[in-house]
């Protein structure tokens, strides 16, 4: 029966994760900016994160619906909110919660007794990610069932979601090529604390009649949920401790993948800089307390609409159906993916906030303003997510830096974000959020996000502080 009940609540989570971070891509004033991009021009001679406090995010957000579409107190029956919801939304349409916390991370510049030059940055960092697709065939037929739809095909592929905890442990290392080009990677280790993926269903219910009373109903289901990692906690005879658990998991206990990161930045003048980066090619191999749960088989009645409750089961039809389409438990070792993403950046600097006689190298960032754009792309089971985002930065003094943003996406188009980067000595923090005009009221919010940290920076005395 447990079993039963996680593969159904595993199936009514909608959310997506979406790990697009607009306002710290290319702020290379916090070191951070390395982990979107292994190739940013980074000058720091060597830094070290607060552990545990050295980088902190959190976005959540849905589309099509928000929360104040089911929760606001004017008087309208949540049931017939809800419809409302479900009516609006499209089997693309969904929700995001993404989650991360740096464990540890630091870097350091090679010196001169290596025959190549470059910086090297490590570390590990907790994250956890809920990920589907809006099922709306099934939640209109969970709804309102099918006595209004005879003759529609309700699509069991509509049922689409993955979630996952995981640590990585990483290591990147980045060049200047030359005065105008900076190249970077980064190799990744996963450890899965645990993952539910269910993204390759298909299927379909449909119910037609030849007269009043006489229906023909076929059921043709693919369903299959693959899990790791979980199964002792929802065991009748589990009394340990699921935090600890998890923590022995996430910490070089669990699953293990492998993935990496590339990137560079690139000057073709001295005040405009293009950039790239691709992350998270990866996978895991879930090997470990696995469980795969199965919904297949082929059913179809001939007669009256049956009820298959079990509580009113003419000729056995219920006892018939649970015999086609059981629910089956599998062992099966099994790979996930991780989401790629894709980063890519124009600026325009201006405004020299050094002497014009000064000999500079392209490299050298030397103006007080820029402005630029950014384009951001994940791949997802169906269709990418992708976004665009407008930016303003400025570089108030060598202690200070602000950063702007405009960005459209599939959450909002009035997405207005804003970041600060800030140096007490060799202390640095750094906070950041967006979709700030919808601060006023946030259960309307299609999405919200932040990010804040804390680090220790040195800067080389041979490079400009930003």
């Amino acid at each position: 029966m447990r079993k039963r009940l996680l593969f159904l609540l595993v199936f009514i989570s909608v959310g997506c994760f979406s790990q697009n971070k607009q306002i710290l891509y290319n702020l290379t004033s916090v070191p951070q900016s390395l982990m979107l991009n292994p190739g940013a021009d980074f000058k720091y001679k060597y830094y070290f994160g607060v552990p545990l406090l050295s980088g902190m995010s959190f976005k959540v957000g849905s589309t099509g619906f928000s929360v104040y579409d089911l929760f606001a107190n004017d008087g309208v029956d949540f049931n017939q909110k809800l419809r409302n919801v479900v009516y609006s939304t499209s089997r693309n349409d969904h929700g995001a919660i993404n989650e991360q916390i740096e464990i540890f991370n630091g870097g350091i510049k090679l010196g001169d007794w290596l025959e190549d030059k470059g910086y090297l940055s490590f570390g590990m960092y907790q994250e956890f990610d809920l990920f589907a697709y809006m099922p709306r065939d099934l939640a209109i037929l969970a709804l309102d069932g099918n006595q209004n739809y005879i003759g529609k095909s309700f699509n069991l592929g509509d049922l689409s979601m993955k979630s996952e905890l995981v640590s990585v442990l990483h290591l990147g290392y980045h060049k200047n090529i030359s005065e105008k080009l900076i190249v970077g990677a980064r190799g990744k280790i996963y450890f899965s604390g645990f993952n539910a993926t269910s993204t390759n269903n298909s299927g379909s219910i449909i119910t037609t009649n030849s007269n009043t009373t006489v229906y023909n109903q076929e059921i043709n289901s693919n369903l299959s949920l693959n899990t790791s990692g979980i199964s002792k906690y929802i065991d009748e005879n589990y009394n340990g401790d699921v935090a600890t658990d998890v923590r022995k998991q996430l910490l070089l206990g669990g699953d293990m993948g492998l993935g990496f990161d590339i990137g560079f930045t690139y000057y073709p003048k001295k005040n405009i800089q293009i950039t790239g980066s691709i992350l998270d090619v990866g996978f895991i191999n879930h090997a470990k307390d696995v469980e795969n749960f199965t919904w297949k088989g082929y059913y179809k009645y001939e007669g009256t609409n049956p009820n298959f409750s079990g509580t009113d089961d003419p000729d056995g039809v219920y006892d018939d159906f649970r015999e086609a389409i059981p629910l089956d438990t599998l062992y099966n070792k099994y790979t996930t993916w991780r989401p790629v993403k894709l980063n890519a950046s124009y600026q325009y600097s201006f405004g020299t906030s050094t002497d014009e006689d000064c000999v500079c190298t392209a490299t050298e960032k030397r103006y007080k303003n820029a402005v630029g754009a950014q384009f951001f792309m994940m791949s997802t089971p169906r269709l990418p997510i992708t976004a665009l985002t407008g930016f303003y930065q400025r570089n108030v003094s060598d202690k200070l830096q602000l950063k702007a943003t405009y960005t459209l996406d599939s959450y909002s188009y009035t997405n207005v974000g804003l970041g600060l980067s800030a140096n007490l000595g060799k202390f640095n923090m750094y906070f950041m959020a967006d979709n700030l005009l919808e601060y006023r009221d946030v259960s309307k919010a299609n999405s919200l996000s932040f990010q804040f940290g804390f680090n220790f920076i040195f800067a080389d005395s041979n490079e400009p502080p930003y």
